[in-house]
């Protein structure tokens, strides 16, 4: 794998932080949350930004997705902090079973 420049890893920190502090709330306000993750392409960045909440099983992912809007926002705004701006919040944060080993 590639050596991360310093932008990167820049980018790759205040990306970690804002899905660590949103996690933290997933977890304690979406039941069955299970944990979450990202994936992105450093060369495309902030297009590629993808991140996931992970449920426990189909019913916690049924019952959250009409709450999905207001979590996108509530990433957006994490990552703005970090003076990241997503030009679509609605392409950056979905809601999965899936894990990061899938």
């Amino acid at each position: 794998m590639k050596k991360l420049s310093k932008v990167q890893l820049k980018q790759q920190a205040a990306v970690m932080a804002a899905v660590t502090a949103l996690e933290q709330q997933a977890l304690t306000e979406l039941t069955g949350s299970v944990q979450c993750w990202f994936s992105m392409e450093y060369e495309a960045f902030p297009g590629s930004l993808l991140v996931r909440v992970q449920f426990s099983e189909q019913t916690a992912l049924d019952a959250a997705q009409p709450l999905l809007l207001p979590w996108q926002k509530r990433l957006s705004g994490l990552l703005l902090k970090k003076g990241i701006v997503l030009k679509d919040l609605r392409k950056h944060l979905v809601f999965t079973l899936n894990d990061p080993d899938a």
